[in-house]
């Protein structure tokens, strides 16, 4: 089945950065603005949780990618497909981070370690619940370790 769907979005990111980047993420706060149309009670109860999944869309992605390729078009890594990385250029550019909850102001949520640029349009929020955490050891290759050495200031 292959049908469309329409998608709104419910807030945007203010923040100061205004071009991705793939380092230094974590240095950057990021405020969540609930749009107008929704009612503000929607984010009753959120600043009980410390860390929230934010689904945006990857609206400045101008290509798309549905095969494999090198992460950052570097050689030293493995040419892998879309669905192994994290590559903004993907079929749908969406995009998914944890973030910390730093507190909430009003309309909006001020947050860090969120990865995307000023003016992007958010999908959804939704706290973090440890249940929803992954079971057991997470397991990824060595290069993707290299990859994101940077990118959250990982010592």
């Amino acid at each position: 089945m292959n049908r469309e769907i329409i998608l709104k979005p419910i807030a945007f990111v203010k923040n100061n950065q205004k071009e991705k980047s793939d380092n230094n993420w974590s240095e950057i706060i990021s405020e969540i603005k609930l749009t107008d149309n929704l009612p503000i009670e929607c984010l009753d109860g959120i600043e009980t949780f410390s860390h929230l999944e934010i689904i945006y869309f990857l609206d400045k992605s101008n290509k798309t990618i549905t095969g494999s390729e090198h992460p950052r078009e570097n050689p030293n890594f493995p040419k892998v497909g879309i669905f192994a990385q994290r590559k903004k250029d993907r079929p749908n550019h969406i995009g998914l981070t944890i973030v910390n909850l730093i507190k909430k102001e009003g309309r909006k949520l001020i947050v860090s370690n969120l990865d995307a640029i000023d003016g992007t349009p958010i999908l959804d929020i939704k706290p973090v619940f440890k249940e929803y955490l992954p079971k057991g050891e997470i397991k990824q290759p060595d290069w993707t370790i290299k990859l994101m050495k940077n990118y959250w200031k990982i010592e």
